[in-house]
């Protein structure tokens, strides 16, 4: 069998029409080599769909079959024998010898592209790594403690990110450095700017966010700047007043998110939409809503993390293997670093704040966007 050749995705190519509606017929079509299929299923939940020859050519034959849409949405592979001794599947990730559930094909009837976002012309910015076009923001050495190590500013813009653990140094990329180049990017011809995350977090990459509601002043505004760094050596984040300032400041917080507003306008008066990834299925340890690092206080008026205490308001948005053993339980789902919100993700944070979305405009890049609720739809 010449698996190299067989070939389906979710475009308009092979899921007719690609924007279907609840209780649509959608006909799902699969390319194999020329003459080298003899049953061909598009498997979908219980049900079996045979696929039928549809246009044959000198290299690739093309089978096709309809399903009928409901509501719900609709997940599938296929299933391609060529003889009694060779038979596969083929999902998202291409051939494989057995289905994989995680790598189905999916129609979700009613989802529609906004047309503004078809056939753009894109630019990914992790911001770090951009432009440092405001010094006063930087991440500092031993500003915090990280997984393994300290923070460090790197100073030398050429400087190779450290190969073993570089997620904790900081060149000093952030969004004013993306604002000195909108030009820039106009000039390349970019309709739309698709950011790294930008919320608060530890990390340079920011998949490990944690206070979904704010721009991290390290890429946006510090206006309030006191307190200390960590001694060399140490561990403990409670001590890393600097750092603590900087990122759990309602002055810091409120103006980095009074400038992301302000950088939206500017670009949409370029012609540039923006799309943030918004990671809002996983956080790391720094999250407020857990806050095992000790760094959202009651005296700043925030809540207990669900690390901490067993009432906290937090608690349903995390999965504890042991009820028991609080205060500081330890006990929570991770992988990887990375820890799953839960109840979050359907609760929510529902609040209006100055870095929410307006429908239309601009968007956000994430598959598992529930928990971000209303609110992320408002402003840009």
């Amino acid at each position: 069998m010449n698996t190299e050749a067989i070939y389906s995705d979710e475009t308009g190519q092979y899921v007719i029409p690609m924007e279907a509606n609840p209780g649509d017929r959608v006909t799902i079509r699969l390319r194999v080599a020329h003459g080298h299929a003899r049953e061909i299923y598009l498997l979908a939940q219980d049900t079996h769909y045979l696929m039928r020859p549809a246009q044959a050519g000198e290299r690739f034959d093309y089978y096709e079959t309809q399903v009928q849409l409901g509501d719900q949405s609709f997940s599938y592979c296929f299933s391609i024998r060529e003889n009694e001794q060779e038979q596969c599947y083929f999902d998202k990730y291409g051939v494989s010898q057995e289905i994989r559930p995680e790598y189905a094909f999916r129609i979700l009837p009613g989802f529609a592209t906004p047309d503004w976002a078809k056939g753009a012309i894109m630019y990914q910015i992790l911001v770090d790594r951009f432009a440092n076009g405001d010094p006063t923001n930087d991440v500092l050495d031993n500003e915090y403690h990280y997984i393994k190590t300290m923070s460090r500013q790197i100073r030398d813009w050429n400087q190779l990110p450290n190969a073993d653990f570089g997620v904790a140094e900081f060149y000093g990329g952030d969004l004013e450095g993306v604002r000195q180049k909108l030009y820039y990017l106009k000039s390349l011809g970019v309709e739309v700017i698709y950011f790294n995350p930008l919320f608060v977090s530890p990390s340079n990459h920011k998949y490990d966010i944690a206070d979904y509601d704010h721009i991290d002043p390290h890429y946006g505004k510090i206006v309030l700047d006191q307190g200390q760094t960590l001694p060399e050596g140490a561990r403990d984040n409670a001590g890393a007043s600097r750092f603590i300032n900087r990122v759990t400041a309602k002055e810091n917080l409120e103006a980095s998110n009074q400038f992301f507003a302000d950088f939206i306008a500017e670009a949409h008066a370029r012609g540039i939409r923006v799309i943030l990834d918004g990671v809002f299925n996983h956080c790391g340890s720094f999250n407020k809503w857990l806050n095992r690092e000790k760094i959202y206080r009651p005296d700043k008026g925030y809540a207990s993390g669900a690390y901490e205490a067993a009432d906290s308001p937090y608690h349903d948005y995390f999965h504890f293997y042991d009820e028991n053993q609080w205060p500081d339980n330890g006990t929570y789902e991770a992988g990887g670093g990375m820890i799953p919100c839960r109840n979050s993700i359907t609760r929510a944070r529902r609040i209006s704040t100055a870095i929410s979305w307006r429908s239309g405009k601009n968007g956000f890049l994430r598959l598992i966007m529930r928990m971000a609720g209303v609110w992320m739809w408002r402003q840009t």
